[in-house]
C-alpha cells in the first residue's frame, strides 16, 4: 500500500485500540490532522495543550489504557509538559504526538522549532524523533509498549512535518513488539518469597502500606486475600485510595502528611512494614531518619529502581503486585493478631466517627461537609477528580473511597489545573459513570478555559468549587510557618456562576450546609456540565498535619480552643 507519514500514524493508533485523542492542531502536525479525518478516532479539541496532557492522563487513570494527546511543534509541544510530568511521577500510561518542523530545518532555529525530545527527556519512561516515514510504524508500536508495560508511564514521539508528507510503500507489522534494549526482568527468586512470608508469619505488629500500584496491577482482590488471612492492617496512599474498600474493618485509612494520626502511630509502632506497590516518598514518611525505626521492611514493586531508593528494604521483591502477591499468599500462615489490632482499635478510638456517620451541621460551610455530604449522596460511587491543595485531602479524608480507579488526583507532581481537565478524559473513559470534579478556587482557575471543551463535547461532569477566596493550603503553610503574614495567597475570584453560564453551562451557588443536599440533587439532575461554586470557610485548615520533615507521629492537631466540625473526633481531624 502507498501511504503517507501521516496516514501511518492513524492507522497504528487504530490498531493499537486508541478510541480517542485529545489535542490542539497547528502547523507543524497539519498534516497528520487532514489525515485524521479518514480513520474512526475521536478528536476532542482542548483549549490548551496542557489540557491535552491531563485529559489523557485521567483518561488513563479511569479506564487502564494508555492516554493519547497530540500537539503541534514548540509552543503546542512545550505546553505539555507539565502534563507529562504529572503523568511521570504518578506512572500513568500516555503516549505524546508533537509535530516537528522539517528535518532540514531542525538546528537552525526555524519558526516554531524546539528541541522536545531534549526537553522531556527526563520526564518520560523515552521518546523519539522520527524524520523518516519508514519509521513511524515502529516507534508509534514501541511507544505504547513502553507505556503499558512494566512501571507505566508516559512516552513523547516527535515527528517532523515532512515524515508526515512523505509517502511511502507499506504494510502493518502484525508481530509483537519486540525490544532487545527494553526487557523488564519481573522474575522473583522463589527464596525472596520465602523470606518475606517467614518474616509475615514472625511479626506481632504488621502493617500493609498499599499505594497506586494495588490498582495498576489489579491486584485489589489479591490484596484482601492476604489481609484476611494474615489480619494485616493496610494503611493506603493517597493514590491507593479505593484500592481496599475504606469501609472494611482491617483498613485503617490514609498515612502521611495529612493522613489519619492512629496509621502514623501504627507505623512508627510497627515491628514490620509490607510496602505494596508505593514509592515511599516525602509525604508518607516525614522524617526519614525516624520512620518506622522498630520495623523491618518487606518492599515489592513493579519498578526496581524503588527498591532500597528511600528506605531500605530487608526484602525486595520485583514483579507484578497481583501476580507477586497470588504467589505470597499462599505461603503465609493465618494468625489472628488480636493485641495488634485492638492496640491499632484503641489509637483509632472514637475518631473514626468521621468514616461512619456524617459530619453535623454547626451553622458554618466547610469544605468538609461539602465532600462529605458528596460522598453521601453519592454513595461514593462517583468518579471524584481532585485538583490539588486543602481540598485534596479534604477529599482524601471525607469522601468514602471503595471502589478502584473512582479516585483520580496528582499525587507526586502535584498539579494545581489537573482537576478539570483530567475529570474531562476520565469522563471519555467512563461515559456511562458520574464524574465528580473537585477543584480549589485557585486550581480551577488555571485550567477554566476548558470549560468550553466541555459545552463543544456536550459533557456532563459535575464541578464542585471549593471557593475560600485563598490559595488555601499555601495559607495554611503561611499559618503555620510564617506568622500568618499571608504574601500573594487572598485571591479575587470572578463570579463563577456568570463563568459557567458564559459557557453555556449551568452555574450554581451554595452557601449554607442545609443548601448542599439540594445543590448536589440538581446538578446531578441536570443535563451538560454543571459548576457549583460553593461558598465555604475562608480560613479552614487540614488537620491533622505532619511538618515537613518531621516525625511522622508528631503532627498538628485542631486546637481545642477551636469548634470542631465532629466534637468527639476534634483532636484528631
Amino acid at each position: 500500500m502507498r501511504r503517507k507519514g501521516s496516514q501511518i500514524i492513524w492507522e497504528t493508533l487504530v490498531r493499537e485500540g486508541v478510541e480517542v485523542v485529545f489535542g490542539y492542531p497547528g502547523g507543524a502536525i497539519l498534516p497528520a490532522y487532514d489525515a485524521m479525518l479518514e480513520y474512526p478516532i475521536r478528536h476532542v479539541l482542548v483549549r490548551h495543550e496542557q489540557g491535552a496532557a491531563h485529559m489523557a492522563d485521567g483518561y488513563a487513570r479511569a479506564t487502564g489504557k494508555v492516554g493519547v494527546a497530540m500537539a503541534t511543534s514548540g509552543p503546542g509541544a512545550t505546553n505539555l509538559v507539565t502534563g507529562i510530568a504529572t503523568a511521570m511521577m504518578d506512572s500513568s500510561p500516555m503516549v505524546c504526538i508533537t509535530g516537528q518542523v522539517p528535518g532540514p530545518a531542525i538546528g537552525s532555529d526555524a519558526f516554531q522549532e524546539t528541541d522536545v525530545t531534549g526537553v522531556t527527556l527526563p520526564i518520560t519512561k523515552h521518546n523519539y524523533l522520527v524524520t523518516d516515514p519508514a519509521d513511524l510504524e515502529s516507534a508509534l508500536r514501541e511507544a505504547f509498549y513502553i507505556a503499558r508495560s512494566g512501571r507505566p508511564g508516559p512516552v513523547l514521539v516527535d515527528i517532523t512535518k515532512d515524515a508526515q508528507q512523505a509517502e511511502i510503500d507499506w504494510s502493518p507489522n502484525l508481530e509483537p513488539v519486540r525490544m532487545p534494549g527494553y526487557r523488564p526482568d519481573l522474575s522473583a527468586p522463589t527464596g525472596e518469597f520465602e523470606r518475606a512470608a517467614r518474616m509475615i508469619d514472625e511479626a506481632e505488629r504488621p502493617v500493609i502500606l498499599a499505594g497506586h500500584g494495588i490498582m495498576m496491577s489489579g491486584a485489589e482482590e489479591a490484596l484482601r486475600k492476604l489481609v484476611e488471612k494474615a489480619n494485616v492492617p493496610a494503611g493506603m496512599t493517597l493514590l491507593g485510595l479505593g484500592g481496599f474498600p475504606i469501609d472494611h474493618p482491617l483498613n485503617q485509612g490514609m498515612m502521611g502528611m495529612h493522613g489519619e494520626s492512629w496509621v502514623n502511630q501504627a507505623i512508627q509502632e510497627a515491628d514490620l512494614l509490607i510496602a505494596l506497590g508505593m514509592r515511599f516518598d516525602d509525604r508518607v514518611t516525614g522524617n526519614i531518619k525516624t520512620y518506622a525505626q522498630a520495623a523491618r521492611k518487606i518492599h515489592i514493586d513493579i519498578d526496581p529502581t524503588e527498591i532500597n531508593k528511600n528506605v531500605r528494604a530487608d526484602v525486595g521483591i520485583v514483579g507484578d503486585l497481583r501476580d507477586t502477591l497470588d504467589r505470597l499468599t499462599p505461603m503465609v500462615q493465618a494468625q489472628p493478631r488480636a493485641d495488634w489490632l485492638s492496640r491499632l482499635s484503641d489509637l483509632r478510638g472514637e475518631a473514626s466517627v468521621r468514616d461512619i456517620q456524617r459530619l453535623p451541621d454547626n451553622g458554618h460551610l466547610y469544605a468538609a461537609h461539602v465532600i462529605n455530604d458528596l460522598s453521601y449522596y453519592t454513595g461514593g460511587k462517583a468518579v471524584l477528580v481532585t485538583d490539588v491543595g486543602q481540598h485534596q485531602m479534604w477529599a482524601a479524608q471525607y469522601y468514602a473511597h471503595n471502589l478502584p480507579m473512582h479516585h483520580i488526583t496528582s499525587g507526586g507532581l502535584g498539579t494545581m489545573g489537573f482537576a478539570l481537565p483530567a475529570g474531562i478524559g476520565a469522563k471519555f473513559g467512563q461515559p456511562n459513570k458520574q464524574v465528580w470534579v473537585v477543584a480549589g478556587d485557585g486550581g480551577f482557575q488555571m485550567t477554566a478555559a476548558e470549560l468550553s471543551t466541555c459545552a463543544q463535547e456536550g459533557l456532563d461532569v459535575n464541578i464542585a468549587i471549593i471557593n475560600n477566596n485563598f490559595l488555601g493550603m499555601v495559607r495554611q503553610w503561611q499559618e503555620f510557618f510564617y506568622d500568618k503574614r499571608y504574601s500573594a495567597t487572598p485571591m479575587r475570584n470572578p463570579d463563577f456562576v456568570k463563568l459557567a453560564e458564559a459557557h453555556g453551562l449551568t452555574g450554581m451557588r451554595c452557601e449554607s450546609r442545609g443548601e448542599v443536599e439540594a445543590t448536589i440533587r440538581k446538578a446531578e439532575s441536570t443535563s451538560g456540565t454543571v459548576v457549583v461554586d460553593f461558598r465555604v470557610e475562608q480560613e479552614d485548615t487540614v488537620y491533622p498535619m505532619v511538618p515537613s520533615g518531621n516525625d511522622l507521629q508528631n503532627m498538628i492537631r485542631r486546637p481545642q480552643s477551636e469548634n470542631p466540625l465532629v466534637e468527639t473526633a476534634g483532636d484528631a481531624m
